[in-house]
Formats: structure tokens, C-alpha cells, sequence
């Protein structure tokens, strides 16, 4: 397995990846977006609709894990019975 780092020392691993990334960087900024209908639109904002999303899976996700609790709490607080000789 070759080291993905670009090393200038001679090697062909090496100066193959430093061509590949060349080739694949031109060719992503010369070409759109896959689904993208504007190019030149920014895609690093944030729209709301992401923000709402990932807190609705928090708050699930922290229900869940707030029943969950309660469950192992009331289990835990459960006396243990000594089992008896026969």
C-alpha cells in the first residue's frame, strides 16, 4: 500500500498521486456539481432545514436515551434476592 502523501523525492507512487490530484482538481472546478443547478451557487451555508433537522435527532436521540436511563435506574434500584440453599 503506497503512501497517500505527495512526496517529491522521485518515486512513482508519489508522482502519480500529485498528478491525479491535479487532473481531478481541474476537472472539479471545471465541471458543476452532481444535482447542483447553479454552479456558482456557494454550497458551504448552512440552510435551516439542516439545522432543524440534527436538533430534532438530538432531542430524539436524548429521549430515547432519557427512557433508556429511567429503565436501567429503576432495574438498578431493585433489591437482589439472595438465592436459597436448597
Amino acid at each position: 500500500m503506497t503512501d497517500p502523501t505527495l512526496n517529491f523525492q522521485g518515486t512513482f507512487p508519489g508522482t502519480f498521486v500529485a498528478i491525479w490530484h491535479a487532473v481531478y482538481g481541474t476537472m472539479r472546478a471545471a465541471l458543476p456539481a452532481a444535482g447542483s443547478r447553479d454552479p456558482a451557487r456557494d454550497r458551504g451555508a448552512v440552510s435551516i432545514e439542516h439545522v432543524l433537522w440534527y436538533a430534532a435527532a438530538a432531542i430524539s436521540v436524548a429521549v430515547v436515551a432519557a427512557i433508556i436511563w429511567s429503565q436501567v435506574r429503576t432495574t438498578a434500584s431493585t433489591p437482589v434476592q439472595s438465592p436459597s440453599a436448597p
